[in-house]
């Protein structure tokens, strides 16, 4: 049966208690633990494409630009999301600027200045997976209202997934909405869109926002976000699942997911490592093998709806002062020890 309300766990998040065992079993994945500075040229060669496809379909019909958006652009930008999912946990460069700068620069071909703010409350919602006035990753109510179980609002949701997440920002607690980066976000975004405008023209802007719409949302890319925290299999309230399908592949490793939020230092080009390395940890959750089978399962299965999800009251022993240096699986978790401790 579909979920009428959305399932309440009195217990804290479920990935620190995980993160000690592995590291009591496996303490060799603390060398997992570093930073990717390639991930950063990976940036560059995106932004490249996409401009270089803006260039190329900007006299073209609009079917052509839909075409290649969908078929290609949406691709891109999603790879681009994962970089920018990665700039979030400063995982290119040790100096938390240079990577929010990279993220600003993939940014670009998105159309709409969303980086720095995505990298403010993704860390939230690590630390705080499933406490709604802190995880903008959870749905307001409204959401669940208006979607409901049908498979043409799901699709509508999906479809404007992008302005909901933007949405979801004016709920969150204990997060200061602007600042200087943030506002040099929107001003790059603002001088590179005109740019844009002013010598390629309207076919090379929408060309780049239907990528961009597409590949967070209505698109087989979209499964991504069911696959990660909804309550698709029955009679389980497993609340983080993975993804070992081939998007894996032009999506550097983001459908490692448990293995992700266990260990949000590690960066992308290891995460299969620490699957590897710690089978006996990941081999026996529940996974998925295909972002289109669970989109269209998502759109068409009436028991899936927004409510199929974990929340709870329990944050544990972290505070948003924990969260002052970012990429500290460890320390968090040690700081964690300590106070429960004293």
């Amino acid at each position: 049966m579909a979920q009428t309300a959305f399932v309440h766990s009195t217990e804290q998040e479920p990935h620190r208690t995980r993160t000690k065992q592995i590291l009591k079993s496996h303490p060799e994945v603390r060398s997992l633990i570093g930073k990717n500075p390639f991930t950063f040229f990976i940036i560059l060669g995106l932004v490249g494409l996409q401009l270089g496809l803006a260039f190329l379909v900007k006299d073209q019909a609009w079917w052509v630009i839909l075409l290649v958006a969908y078929g290609i652009g949406a691709f891109a930008d999603h790879a681009l999301f994962v970089t920018i999912h990665e700039v979030s946990h400063n995982l290119l460069f040790k100096r938390k600027a240079f990577n929010t700068l990279s993220g600003i620069i993939a940014n670009i071909p998105s159309v709409v200045p969303t980086s720095v703010s995505f990298q403010r409350y993704h860390l939230k919602h690590h630390s705080f997976q499933g406490i709604q006035e802190l995880d903008g990753d959870l749905p307001y109510e409204w959401e669940v209202k208006i979607t409901g179980r049908s498979a043409i609002m799901k699709a509508l949701w999906l479809l404007f997934y992008p302005i909901v997440q933007i949405a979801r920002t004016f709920r969150l607690k204990e997060i200061k909405p602007i600042d200087g980066w943030v506002i040099l976000n929107f001003l790059v975004l603002a001088v590179t869109d005109s740019l844009i405008l002013y010598f390629w023209g309207w076919g090379s802007i929408i060309y780049l926002f239907i990528g961009f719409v597409f590949s967070v949302g209505l698109h087989p890319l979209g499964g991504r976000w069911v696959q990660e925290h909804f309550l698709t299999v029955p009679g389980s309230n497993q609340e983080t699942y993975s993804y070992y399908g081939n998007f894996n592949i032009i999506n550097m490793d983001i459908g490692h997911h448990n293995e992700h939020h266990d260990f949000p230092s590690i960066p992308w080009n290891n995460l299969k490592k620490l699957k590897n390395t710690a089978p006996e940890f990941y081999d026996s959750l529940h996974s998925h093998t295909s972002w289109t089978k669970l989109w269209l399962k998502f759109l068409f299965d009436k028991n899936i709806t927004l409510h199929s999800r974990v929340i709870r009251e329990n944050r544990g022993a972290v505070t948003i002062t924990d969260l002052a240096t970012p990429d500290t699986d460890l320390i968090a978790s040690e700081a964690s020890d300590k106070k429960i401790s004293a």
